[in-house]
């Protein structure tokens, strides 16, 4: 998910590492909550975690599906429109004429739905003697890109890593993305619970476009929040140009389906 206001040189950036329960109305009312504490601290782009609302797990998302629009994202509207700032809504599932989405949700501030985006790429993975999850048993994959006005300047993945794949994988892909792009790359999970069905890696972080990690959670509930300035990314940009040195005589990136 990429966001940035135009009118936005330096803002800062917060990411909510919730402990996710299995109350709903618990989750949503902890997660608004925590969006009033970051804005009362001086964040403008707010981000909750994957499936913020639910267990993630194959077994409860049907259980806590809910329409979009629904009492989740509506919650989520009047928030960002009572602190006036964007929230990226983690994910949530969602359930749409018979099928399950793993979708995330983008408010602004005046609590309009800039984008909704249905993950594409679901997770599976079966390591022998250490993790086997499918997504794909319940969930659909979305079928489109969901894009918005964005001077594609930040990186925000909401995303649910576990024991295996997170201390492998988790800050090697954020900060190689960060490089690769000349972004700022953020990536909000929920917080650790070591008796869930699915344990989450936690460690919410954001990183620079020179691959400096700037902020980092542990594994509890917690804001995470960092300083975002893109004078710093355009004077990378300068120093290393790799866009312009893009070889679009022997490659491109191309869109099939808008």
């Amino acid at each position: 998910m990429v966001l940035l206001d135009k009118a936005m040189a330096t803002f800062r950036l917060a990411l909510i590492q919730l402990h996710v329960s299995s109350v709903k109305s618990d989750n949503l009312t902890r997660a608004c909550g925590f969006i009033q504490e970051a804005a009362k601290q001086g964040a403008k782009i707010i981000s909750l975690p994957e499936c913020f609302n639910s267990p993630y797990g194959t077994k409860y998302f049907p259980e806590y599906a809910e329409k979009i629009p629904g009492d989740s994202t509506q919650k989520l509207s009047e928030v960002a429109k009572e602190c006036g700032v964007y929230v990226i809504g983690g994910s949530i599932p969602e359930e749409d004429a018979g099928k399950l989405y793993n979708t995330c949700a983008v408010f602004g501030p005046d609590g309009t739905l800039l984008a909704k985006y249905r993950k594409l790429h679901l997770f599976d993975i079966d390591v022998p003697g250490k993790i086997t999850f499918q997504e794909s048993k319940t969930l659909s994959p979305g079928d489109s890109f969901s894009t918005f006005d964005t001077r594609c300047q930040l990186l925000v993945y909401p995303g649910a890593f576990n024991l295996t794949t997170g201390p492998a994988h988790w800050e090697l892909l954020q900060r190689g993305r960060a490089v690769d792009n000349q972004v700022y790359v953020a990536t909000a999970s929920p917080a650790r619970d070591d008796k869930a069905s699915y344990v989450a890696w936690g460690h919410s972080t954001i990183v620079s476009p020179w691959g400096e990690v700037l902020a980092k959670a542990g594994t509890e509930e917690k804001i995470v929040y960092a300083d975002i300035d893109l004078k710093k990314l355009a004077e990378i940009r300068q120093q290393i140009p790799i866009f312009s040195q893009k070889r679009s005589d022997l490659y491109a990136v191309e869109v099939k389906k808008p």
